[in-house]
């Protein structure tokens, strides 16, 4: 025992204690010195040493500062400090090659290996949130390398903590670890899986941080809020979060509406059901009514003079209307619905632009309106919608057009009151 504590255990050897209790009496009392003056040195470089660098960094207001302060890299780095102070006193207070040696020394050593792997940590979060705060637009494939280089350094600490403790070469056990290859491809599949598909996902550039996605075998519809190597953590709309396995997203489809987004408008697609029973060709008193609408005057104007040149050319058009042609409500209603949409400011009508009629089908002969909003904020798109929709809704009894609705429970109790009145009778 090296005379620092024999000193100490001669003087306790004059108050009549035995020699073993005595030599464990003044390690003990050895391990609360350096331990009080470790936290008195380490508790000094906090109130100095750190607070004088993260006063530097708030005063120069470094965006760079931020990240690394939040995610403690200056503090976990302090963690060397009462370290360092263990490691000086063991080589200079016990003896080499005692276990009381043997034991404090891979304690020490497995004590910087955990502070450098959390310091490590902290590090690579600091330096993928600065990357975020830093490059101009969302895409990033930093996450993905950063998860990767955080289990690398776990897997290699923790040989590292094994091989202090057994006393075997890290290089020895990294060699058995190798010949089990097969264990460690299953033990590490996802993560490896996950890695490689962050790689394709950010090389490929499919999805972002605050794209909006939807992948309904996931219960994922919302925004993108994280994208790590093992799972893509999406806030769908109603603030709950679905998970998915990142590999998932190279494996399987998804929709991206990053598109959309970074387009000028967004898409209206909507069909209106007309009765065709109400469909018929417009007579006299119909066009003269209808021309009194202002965005239609012009159309109806220049129509009948091409009917009238067209019809004069056929002189039996006045036999039947079918021998010549006519205007019919539900063609005029079109125009109409086209002149309503363009004079609209809400419309992009630098995009697609269609009012148009698709196939009959029992619910009546729709009339699709394929159009883009100007406005993409979802609040504000759907109110645009529904505008349209309501005036159109309102509109076409003027064009003596109904609006198909199946029969309700109120259609068929009018029915019976009718049959049953007095006057049915």
């Amino acid at each position: 025992m090296p005379m620092n504590t024999e000193w100490l255990t001669r003087q306790l050897e004059q108050f009549n204690i035995p020699l073993a209790a005595a030599q464990g009496l003044s390690l003990l009392l050895f391990l609360v010195a350096i331990t009080t003056f470790a936290a008195i040195l380490t508790s000094i470089v906090r109130r100095t040493l750190l607070r004088a660098v993260i006063g530097w960094i708030e005063k120069k207001r470094y965006r760079w500062g931020e990240p690394l302060l939040r995610n403690q890299f200056f503090g976990r780095l302090i963690w060397f400090v009462p370290l360092a102070v263990f490691a000086v006193a063991t080589d200079s207070m016990l003896e080499r090659g005692t276990s009381s040696y043997l034991l404090a020394n891979r304690l020490i050593t497995a004590g910087f290996v955990v502070v450098a792997i959390l310091s490590t940590s902290s590090l690579l979060t600091s330096l993928m949130e600065i990357d975020r705060l830093f490059r101009k637009t969302r895409r990033s494939i930093l996450q993905g390398y950063v998860d990767a280089v955080k289990i690398v350094t776990y897997v290699l600490g923790t040989i590292f903590i094994i091989s202090i403790f057994t006393g075997k070469s890290p290089w020895g056990i990294l060699s058995i670890l190798g010949g089990l290859t097969a264990v460690t491809m299953l033990v590490f599949k996802d993560s490896i899986l996950g890695f490689v598909a962050s790689i394709q996902l950010g090389a490929s550039d499919l999805v972002r941080i605050g794209d909006w996605i939807e992948m309904p075998q996931y219960g994922a519809d919302g925004d993108v809020i994280s994208i790590s190597i093992h799972t893509v953590k999406v806030q769908n709309f109603d603030k709950t979060i679905s998970t998915i396995p990142t590999y998932a997203l190279v494996s399987t489809s998804f929709k991206n509406w990053r598109g959309m987004k970074e387009s000028k408008g967004r898409r209206i697609k909507r069909p209106l059901y007309i009765d065709l029973h109400s469909i018929r060709f417009c007579d006299e008193k119909l066009l003269t009514k209808l021309s009194r609408i202002e965005i239609l005057k012009d159309y109806i104007k220049d129509k009948e003079q091409e009917i009238s040149e067209h019809n004069t050319a056929h002189l039996d058009h006045e036999r039947t209307v079918l021998n010549g042609r006519r205007q019919t409500n539900i063609g005029i209603f079109r125009a109409y619905i086209t002149a309503y949409l363009k004079n609209n400011p809400n419309i992009e009508l630098n995009m697609t632009f269609l009012v148009r009629q698709l196939p009959p089908t029992d619910h009546g002969l729709p009339i699709e309106i394929y159009v883009f909003s100007r406005d993409q904020i979802w609040a504000n798109y759907e109110g645009i919608q529904a505008d349209i929709f309501d005036h159109l809704l309102a509109a076409a009894p003027e064009f003596d057009l109904r609006v198909f609705q199946i029969p309700s429970g109120f259609d068929l109790r009018s029915l019976t009151s009718g049959l049953n009145s007095p006057k049915a009778s």
